[in-house]
Protein backbone atom coordinates (compact mmCIF):
# COMPACT_ATOMS: atom_id res chain seq x y z
CA UNK A 1 0.00 0.00 0.00
CA UNK A 2 1.57 3.99 -1.00
CA UNK A 3 2.15 5.67 1.87
CA UNK A 4 1.93 9.32 1.02
CA UNK A 5 1.70 12.35 3.86
CA UNK A 6 -1.00 13.14 1.40
CA UNK A 7 -2.80 11.14 -1.13
CA UNK A 8 -4.36 13.93 -3.30
CA UNK A 9 -3.42 17.33 -3.53
CA UNK A 10 -5.78 19.67 -6.36
CA UNK A 11 -4.03 23.38 -6.79
CA UNK A 12 -6.33 25.68 -8.54
CA UNK A 13 -7.47 22.57 -10.79
CA UNK A 14 -10.13 24.05 -13.22
CA UNK A 15 -11.77 21.29 -16.17
CA UNK A 16 -13.96 22.04 -18.73
CA UNK A 17 -14.56 20.14 -22.08
CA UNK A 18 -13.80 21.55 -25.57
CA UNK A 19 -14.66 25.05 -25.97
CA UNK A 20 -17.67 24.88 -23.23
CA UNK A 21 -17.74 26.48 -19.97
CA UNK A 22 -15.36 25.70 -16.77
CA UNK A 23 -17.27 22.80 -15.04
CA UNK A 24 -14.86 22.69 -12.40
CA UNK A 25 -13.04 25.97 -11.33
CA UNK A 26 -10.26 26.46 -9.11
CA UNK A 27 -10.18 23.65 -6.99
CA UNK A 28 -7.87 23.68 -3.83
CA UNK A 29 -8.47 20.29 -1.40
CA UNK A 30 -6.37 18.14 0.03
CA UNK A 31 -7.11 14.58 0.94
CA UNK A 32 -5.35 12.55 3.38
CA UNK A 33 -4.58 8.82 3.15
CA UNK A 34 -6.84 6.66 5.27
CA UNK A 35 -9.28 9.24 5.49
CA UNK A 36 -13.57 9.27 4.41
CA UNK A 37 -14.87 11.88 2.35
CA UNK A 38 -18.74 12.48 0.84
CA UNK A 39 -18.60 14.19 -1.91
CA UNK A 40 -21.74 16.39 -2.70
CA UNK A 41 -23.82 18.68 -4.51
CA UNK A 42 -26.65 19.65 -6.86
CA UNK A 43 -26.91 17.70 -10.83
CA UNK A 44 -24.46 19.22 -12.72
CA UNK A 45 -22.23 20.15 -10.02
CA UNK A 46 -19.61 18.69 -12.00
CA UNK A 47 -19.43 15.26 -9.74
CA UNK A 48 -19.16 12.75 -12.26
CA UNK A 49 -16.11 15.31 -13.57
CA UNK A 50 -13.96 15.32 -10.36
CA UNK A 51 -14.16 11.31 -9.81
CA UNK A 52 -12.95 11.53 -13.72
CA UNK A 53 -10.26 13.49 -12.65
CA UNK A 54 -9.36 11.41 -9.49
CA UNK A 55 -9.47 8.19 -11.70
CA UNK A 56 -7.24 9.71 -13.93
CA UNK A 57 -9.04 9.10 -17.19
CA UNK A 58 -9.19 12.71 -17.77
CA UNK A 59 -6.53 15.51 -17.09
CA UNK A 60 -7.17 18.98 -15.69
CA UNK A 61 -7.78 21.70 -18.42
CA UNK A 62 -5.89 24.31 -15.58
CA UNK A 63 -4.12 24.05 -12.27
CA UNK A 64 -2.00 21.12 -11.07
CA UNK A 65 -3.41 17.78 -9.76
CA UNK A 66 -1.13 15.48 -7.28
CA UNK A 67 -1.78 11.73 -6.45
CA UNK A 68 0.35 9.16 -4.71
CA UNK A 69 3.57 11.92 -4.79
CA UNK A 70 3.59 12.72 -8.08
CA UNK A 71 2.50 15.58 -10.28
CA UNK A 72 -0.52 13.83 -12.75
CA UNK A 73 -0.31 16.65 -15.27
CA UNK A 74 3.55 14.94 -16.33
CA UNK A 75 2.51 11.88 -16.06
CA UNK A 76 3.17 9.80 -19.60
CA UNK A 77 -0.12 7.14 -20.31
CA UNK A 78 1.85 3.88 -18.58
CA UNK A 79 2.52 6.04 -15.56
CA UNK A 80 -0.96 7.08 -15.57
CA UNK A 81 -2.28 3.32 -15.83
CA UNK A 82 0.52 1.78 -13.38
CA UNK A 83 -1.24 4.22 -11.02
CA UNK A 84 -4.39 3.77 -11.82
CA UNK A 85 -4.16 -0.12 -10.40
CA UNK A 86 -3.88 1.77 -6.78
CA UNK A 87 -7.38 2.98 -7.75
CA UNK A 88 -10.72 0.86 -7.14
CA UNK A 89 -14.16 2.54 -8.40
CA UNK A 90 -17.74 1.59 -7.82
CA UNK A 91 -20.51 2.63 -10.10
CA UNK A 92 -24.05 3.26 -9.62
CA UNK A 93 -24.99 0.49 -12.39
CA UNK A 94 -22.74 -2.13 -11.22
CA UNK A 95 -20.98 -3.35 -14.30
CA UNK A 96 -21.01 -6.85 -13.59
CA UNK A 97 -20.10 -8.69 -17.02
CA UNK A 98 -23.43 -11.32 -17.25
CA UNK A 99 -21.67 -14.54 -18.44
CA UNK A 100 -19.57 -14.43 -15.54
CA UNK A 101 -20.16 -15.71 -12.37
CA UNK A 102 -20.05 -13.64 -9.12
CA UNK A 103 -16.58 -14.95 -8.18
CA UNK A 104 -15.05 -14.36 -11.73
CA UNK A 105 -16.74 -10.59 -11.38
CA UNK A 106 -14.83 -10.21 -8.35
CA UNK A 107 -11.70 -11.64 -9.59
CA UNK A 108 -11.38 -10.36 -12.83
CA UNK A 109 -9.01 -7.20 -11.68
CA UNK A 110 -6.91 -10.47 -10.92
CA UNK A 111 -7.05 -11.88 -13.82
CA UNK A 112 -6.70 -9.05 -15.97
CA UNK A 113 -2.96 -8.58 -14.03
CA UNK A 114 -2.08 -11.72 -14.79
CA UNK A 115 -2.39 -13.57 -11.31
CA UNK A 116 -3.49 -17.67 -11.51
CA UNK A 117 -6.62 -18.42 -9.76
CA UNK A 118 -4.28 -20.64 -7.26
CA UNK A 119 -2.96 -17.15 -5.94
CA UNK A 120 -6.24 -15.79 -5.63
CA UNK A 121 -8.92 -18.23 -4.75
CA UNK A 122 -8.59 -18.26 -1.37
CA UNK A 123 -9.00 -14.57 -0.85
CA UNK A 124 -11.63 -14.01 -3.61
CA UNK A 125 -13.96 -16.77 -1.52
CA UNK A 126 -12.86 -14.81 1.78
CA UNK A 127 -13.97 -11.33 0.61
CA UNK A 128 -17.17 -13.07 -0.93
CA UNK A 129 -17.88 -14.33 2.66
CA UNK A 130 -17.02 -10.80 4.40
CA UNK A 131 -19.39 -9.23 2.33
CA UNK A 132 -22.56 -11.80 2.64
CA UNK A 133 -22.04 -13.34 -0.93
CA UNK A 134 -20.67 -16.89 -0.11
CA UNK A 135 -23.55 -18.90 -1.07
CA UNK A 136 -23.80 -16.57 -4.51
CA UNK A 137 -20.59 -16.78 -5.71
CA UNK A 138 -21.14 -19.50 -8.93
CA UNK A 139 -23.72 -17.77 -9.97
CA UNK A 140 -24.30 -15.41 -12.33
CA UNK A 141 -25.63 -11.74 -12.25
CA UNK A 142 -28.77 -12.58 -13.58
CA UNK A 143 -30.35 -14.38 -10.51
CA UNK A 144 -28.62 -11.84 -7.96
CA UNK A 145 -30.54 -8.82 -6.40
CA UNK A 146 -29.95 -5.56 -7.02
CA UNK A 147 -28.09 -4.80 -3.34
CA UNK A 148 -26.37 -8.42 -4.37
CA UNK A 149 -25.02 -7.15 -7.48
CA UNK A 150 -24.38 -3.80 -5.77
CA UNK A 151 -21.88 -5.91 -2.92
CA UNK A 152 -20.20 -7.79 -5.58
CA UNK A 153 -19.27 -4.56 -7.23
CA UNK A 154 -17.73 -3.13 -4.11
CA UNK A 155 -15.85 -6.56 -3.74
CA UNK A 156 -14.78 -6.36 -7.38
CA UNK A 157 -13.38 -2.78 -6.60
CA UNK A 158 -11.82 -3.36 -3.33
CA UNK A 159 -9.97 -7.57 -4.60
CA UNK A 160 -6.97 -5.43 -5.28
CA UNK A 161 -6.62 -3.90 -2.38
CA UNK A 162 -6.52 -0.17 -3.82
CA UNK A 163 -5.30 2.58 -2.27
CA UNK A 164 -7.92 4.79 -3.25
CA UNK A 165 -11.75 3.69 -3.81
CA UNK A 166 -14.06 5.88 -5.14
CA UNK A 167 -17.72 5.42 -5.14
CA UNK A 168 -20.40 7.27 -7.72
CA UNK A 169 -23.56 7.24 -6.45
CA UNK A 170 -23.28 3.54 -5.66
CA UNK A 171 -26.77 3.71 -3.20
CA UNK A 172 -28.47 4.90 -6.20
CA UNK A 173 -29.83 1.80 -6.98
CA UNK A 174 -31.13 0.23 -3.38
CA UNK A 175 -33.74 0.83 -1.67
CA UNK A 176 -32.84 3.01 1.68
CA UNK A 177 -32.57 -0.29 4.63
CA UNK A 178 -29.87 -1.72 2.02
CA UNK A 179 -28.02 2.17 1.25
CA UNK A 180 -27.30 2.09 5.04
CA UNK A 181 -25.78 -0.86 4.97
CA UNK A 182 -23.40 -0.60 1.84
CA UNK A 183 -22.69 2.39 3.39
CA UNK A 184 -21.39 0.71 6.83
CA UNK A 185 -19.23 -1.76 4.59
CA UNK A 186 -17.62 1.28 2.63
CA UNK A 187 -16.99 2.44 6.68
CA UNK A 188 -15.39 -1.16 7.30
CA UNK A 189 -13.18 -0.89 4.36
CA UNK A 190 -12.13 2.34 5.77
CA UNK A 191 -10.85 1.03 8.91
CA UNK A 192 -9.06 -1.21 7.19
CA UNK A 193 -7.13 1.30 5.69
CA UNK A 194 -8.50 1.99 2.44
CA UNK A 195 -9.06 5.88 1.16
CA UNK A 196 -12.79 6.27 0.36
CA UNK A 197 -14.25 9.42 -1.53
CA UNK A 198 -17.83 8.87 -2.11
CA UNK A 199 -20.14 10.42 -3.94
CA UNK A 200 -24.20 10.64 -3.19
CA UNK A 201 -26.79 13.13 -3.04
CA UNK A 202 -28.79 11.35 -0.48
CA UNK A 203 -28.14 14.08 2.12
CA UNK A 204 -30.48 12.26 4.39
CA UNK A 205 -28.45 8.88 4.19
CA UNK A 206 -24.78 11.12 4.64
CA UNK A 207 -26.31 13.19 7.73
CA UNK A 208 -25.76 9.53 9.19
CA UNK A 209 -22.26 9.65 9.29
CA UNK A 210 -20.00 12.11 10.43
CA UNK A 211 -17.24 12.83 7.74
CA UNK A 212 -16.00 15.43 6.30
CA UNK A 213 -17.41 16.99 3.30
CA UNK A 214 -16.18 17.76 -0.56
CA UNK A 215 -19.24 20.16 -1.43
CA UNK A 216 -19.37 21.31 -5.17
CA UNK A 217 -21.50 24.41 -5.78
CA UNK A 218 -21.07 26.49 -8.70
CA UNK A 219 -18.02 24.90 -9.85
CA UNK A 220 -16.16 25.44 -6.83
CA UNK A 221 -15.71 23.43 -3.71
CA UNK A 222 -15.57 23.74 0.03
CA UNK A 223 -14.78 21.35 2.29
CA UNK A 224 -16.41 20.94 5.58
CA UNK A 225 -15.50 18.87 8.72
Amino acid sequence: MIREQVLIKFKNVGLHYGAGPEILKNLNFNIDPGSFHFLTGPSGSGKTSLLRLLLLSMRPTSGEMEMFGKNTNRLDKSALMQMRQHIGIVFQEFRLLEHLTTFQNVALPLVVRGEPESAYKSNVEELLDWVGLGHQMHVRPELLSGGEKQRAAIARAVIAKPDLLLADEPTGNVDPELSERLLHLFVELNRMGTTIILASHELHLLNKFKFPRLQLKDGGINVSH
